[in-house]
């Protein structure tokens, strides 16, 4: 059996997939900044503001505490939105590129 070889550097180079690329890039980096930012926040405010940390919010939950729990909710929001950007506009210019790819193959 002779598998077809694929030209990936032809896909590299094609429009469509350095759009999405693009694209993608733009969109991660931004994402990952507010993240590893808010993570940092974390560690860099405990050890700058230790009183802010340990105030008490509510019995024996702190700032420090609710800070981390925030953690949590932030990479939920991040999985979501990524989610949906992803469905709205990576997911049609994927199939957009797959499309043409395999139209310009057969021909």
């Amino acid at each position: 059996m002779v598998e077809k070889e694929i030209d990936w550097a032809a896909i590299a180079s094609h429009p469509k997939f350095v759009e999405l690329h693009q694209a993608k890039m733009r969109f991660l980096v931004g994402l990952w900044v507010f993240g590893a930012t808010s993570y940092f926040l974390l560690l860099v405010g405990a050890i700058s503001f230790p009183d802010l940390f340990n105030a008490r919010i509510m019995g024996r939950l702190n700032f420090g505490y609710l800070f981390c729990l925030f953690q949590f909710v932030l990479a939920w929001a991040i999985a979501i939105i990524y989610t949906r950007k992803s469905n709205r506009e990576f997911d049609p210019l994927t199939t957009e590129l797959v499309e043409m790819i395999l139209k310009e193959e057969c021909q």
